[in-house]
């Protein structure tokens, strides 16, 4: 009972309110709170501070936060070696991609992975914007550029440009920037990350950068639809290769700039700073790793 209440915390903590809890394990609110109760009558400590709007951690809540995941995994893993044998994985995934890469990549990655291992089962959830892995029960996260959480765990997989591209009906009407400069007269379609707005595109080298302030009528925090948008020829776009080089490749966006690019950078997989992983998640983490490097450049 212990562990279940223990599942149950994280479920709370994962959903942001004991209701949200309650209705994603079946349970009434009654129920969920009774348990909770019960699991901080047997640490002693309150986990969790309630309010009738919000709940956040304690100290001690966030320390069991932190344990709980790995104490978690190896029960689970445990189970799959006793009930499947020792080299069956079974169990979930908690995934968080970027929503372009999401879509494609990683939902193939994903397809081929489950065939493989159908007792395992993958949540898969895609945003642009930061994630706490953490607080939100993150197996692995994938992410462009410098990771600013130092408490995660970082694989660094293999660097991609960042590529300003653009339609060929678009260069047609207003014809190609010839200078990073020239962007400030084209319409570019600007991505949000969170309160950040990627407005500021950078351009050559790290020693010598070239920084240009870009304006457009569509702004996003979906880069799959910001991707759309440049498509259909509505403006200039920056995006990672990883996103559009299928389409630069088929002739449906053209690259713009090629010269003056910045260097590659990084895509990042991150995971939360426990001591181990359950073997389906390395599993998986190794195929996805595997993946974005057979891409073609």
């Amino acid at each position: 009972m212990l562990l279940n209440n223990i599942a149950l915390f994280l479920q709370i903590v994962e959903k942001g309110s004991l209701t949200a809890a309650g209705r994603e394990a079946g349970l009434s609110p009654t129920t969920v709170s009774e348990r909770l109760s019960a699991l901080e009558a047997h640490f002693g400590v309150v986990l969790l501070n309630r309010t009738t709007r919000a709940i956040s951690l304690t100290d001690e809540g966030r320390t069991l936060l932190e344990g709980a995941k790995d104490v978690l995994a190896e029960v689970d893993d445990l189970e799959s070696r006793i009930r499947l044998g020792a080299q069956a994985l079974s169990g979930p995934i908690r995934i968080s991609a970027p929503s372009d890469i999401g879509r494609t990549v990683v939902s193939d990655a994903i397809n081929r992975f489950l065939s493989l291992h159908p007792a395992i089962s993958v949540e898969l959830l895609l945003s642009d914007s930061y994630v706490d892995v953490v607080g939100q029960g993150i197996d692995i996260a994938l992410r462009f550029g410098v990771v600013t959480d130092s408490s995660l765990r970082v694989r660094t997989l293999t660097p991609r440009r960042r590529v300003v591209c653009a339609a060929p009906a678009y260069r047609e009407r207003h014809g190609a920037p010839h200078q990073p400069v020239d962007l400030q007269s084209h319409n570019c379609l600007v991505m949000r990350f969170g309160t950040h707005l990627d407005n500021v595109w950078r351009f050559g080298p790290d020693t010598l950068p070239q920084l240009v302030t870009v304006r457009g009528d569509r702004i996003a925090n979906d880069g799959a639809l910001v991707r759309q948008w440049c498509l259909a020829g509505y403006g200039v776009m920056l995006k990672s290769e990883l996103g559009v080089g299928p389409d630069i490749r088929a002739g449906h966006l053209v690259e713009l700039l090629a010269e003056h690019a910045q260097p590659a950078s990084p895509l990042q997989m991150l995971f939360p700073p426990s001591r181990a992983q359950p073997r389906r998640v390395r599993a998986l983490a190794e195929q996805l790793a595997q993946t974005f490097q057979d891409l073609p450049t």
